[in-house]
C-alpha cells in the first residue's frame, strides 16, 4: 500500500467518524436535555418519559455525576459534564486521527527530501511531543488527575525545565496558572527559531 492511498483511506475514515461523532453528540445533548430536566423538575417526575429517563438514561450518567459530586458541583449537572466529556472525547478522536494523517504525510515528504528532510522532521516530532505533554498536564490539572499516576507522570519530566522558570517570572493570575501558556508560545518560537536555522 503506498502513501497516497493510506491517507485516502485516513480522509475516508476521519470524514466517516466525524459524522458519527456528530450523531452520538446530538444525541448525547438531547439525553443530557432530558436528564436535565427530570433531575430538576422540569417535566413531570411521575410520567413514563421521566420513568425511562431514571431507569435507562441515569444509570449511563450515573458514574459522571459520582465525580461530579465528589468535585462539590451539584448532581443536576451531571448531564451536562456527560456532555461536555462526549464532546471532548469525540474532538481528541478526530485530532488524534487528524495528526497520525499529518504525521505520515511528513514522514513521506522528510523520506523523499533526503537528510535535511529527516532532521526537519525528527525536530517537528520533538518540538510536538513536548507541546503534547504540555496539553496532558494542563488537561490532567483540570480533571485533578494524580500528577503520580503512569499516564501522567512522563510530562512532568518533558515540561518541567520549562515551566519552573516561567511560574517564577509569571504571578498567578487568580486561580490560573499562566505558566503553560506561556510555555506553549516559547515552544513554538523555539521551534520556528530552530527550523529556520536547519531550514
Amino acid at each position: 500500500m503506498n502513501v497516497n492511498s493510506l491517507l485516502v483511506g485516513f480522509d475516508t475514515v476521519i470524514a466517516a467518524l466525524r459524522m458519527v461523532l456528530f450523531a452520538v453528540g446530538a444525541g448525547m445533548a438531547v439525553v443530557a436535555g432530558l436528564s436535565y430536566a427530570t433531575r430538576t423538575r422540569r417535566i413531570s417526575p411521575f410520567g413514563p418519559l421521566a420513568r425511562f429517563v431514571r431507569g435507562r438514561v441515569d444509570p449511563l450518567i450515573a458514574p459522571v455525576e459520582r465525580r461530579v459530586v465528589r468535585a462539590g458541583a451539584q448532581p443536576a449537572s451531571a448531564p451536562w459534564w456527560a456532555l461536555a466529556a462526549v464532546l471532548v472525547a469525540g474532538i481528541a478522536i478526530i485530532s488524534v486521527l487528524g495528526f497520525v494523517r499529518q504525521q505520515i504525510a511528513l514522514a513521506a515528504y522528510a523520506a523523499g527530501a533526503g537528510p535535511g528532510g529527516l532532521v526537519r522532521l525528527l525536530v517537528s516530532w520533538t518540538f510536538g511531543v513536548l507541546q503534547l505533554a504540555l496539553l496532558v498536564r494542563v488537561f490532567s490539572s483540570w480533571f485533578r488527575i494524580s500528577p503520580y499516576s503512569p499516564w501522567i507522570r512522563w510530562t512532568f519530566g518533558l515540561t518541567e525545565w520549562l515551566l519552573r522558570p516561567l511560574r517564577q517570572v509569571l504571578p498567578p493570575f487568580g486561580m490560573m496558572d499562566l505558566s503553560p501558556i506561556a510555555a506553549y508560545f516559547v515552544l513554538r518560537i523555539l521551534e520556528w527559531v530552530v527550523g529556520g536555522i536547519i531550514g
